[in-house]
């Protein structure tokens, strides 16, 4: 089994709220985009934050929105083995350092985590560390169907404090 190594980050000097995901997924490492498949919700749901219709834009039309929300993008897991797609089956991970590279990031005020393994793993790593907010967010992967869209929703929305914006 290959190691799967994750994308870079998708930020900038000002990055006030950071997105992180646990390791992206085949479709997401085939294609070198986050959240690629179509059945994660993840760009509808940072739509909703934005106010913006995200899909349907070229992916790095995405990214440059979020950016210009001051949104940004990462995962907590630099690389791992893992068959298939699933967080379940990552074995053998190497953690991102977090903490340090939050450090180069300014105006970073939360780090909210999109999924249960991500918040285990990124909370793990980032003890101690007192200066951010963090987020727990349902993960935005269909296979998290347990919690319907709207619920999605509506935690998702709560990021709008963080990046200035409010709720419609």
């Amino acid at each position: 089994m290959a190691a799967k190594v994750a994308l870079p980050p998708s930020t900038d000097l000002d990055t006030r709220l950071l997105i992180l995901g646990s390791l992206p997924g085949e479709r997401s490492l085939g294609a070198r985009q986050y959240y690629a498949h179509p059945s994660n919700a993840f760009w509808w749901l940072a739509g909703e934050v934005i106010h913006e219709a995200l899909i349907g834009m070229p992916y790095e039309r995405r990214l440059e929105r979020l950016k210009a929300h001051h949104i940004g993008l990462w995962d907590v897991i630099g690389s791992a083995d893992r068959e298939g797609s699933l967080d379940s089956a990552i074995r053998n991970a190497v953690h991102r350092d977090l903490a340090g590279f939050m450090a180069t990031l300014p105006e970073l005020r939360a780090i909210a985590f999109n999924g249960g393994e991500a918040a285990r793993r990124g909370r793990r790593q980032l003890a101690g560390v007192d200066r951010y907010t963090l987020i727990d967010l349902p993960s935005s992967s269909a296979a998290h169907a347990g919690m319907p869209r709207a619920a999605k929703r509506e935690a998702w929305l709560d990021l709008r404090r963080y990046i200035g914006a409010t709720i419609l």
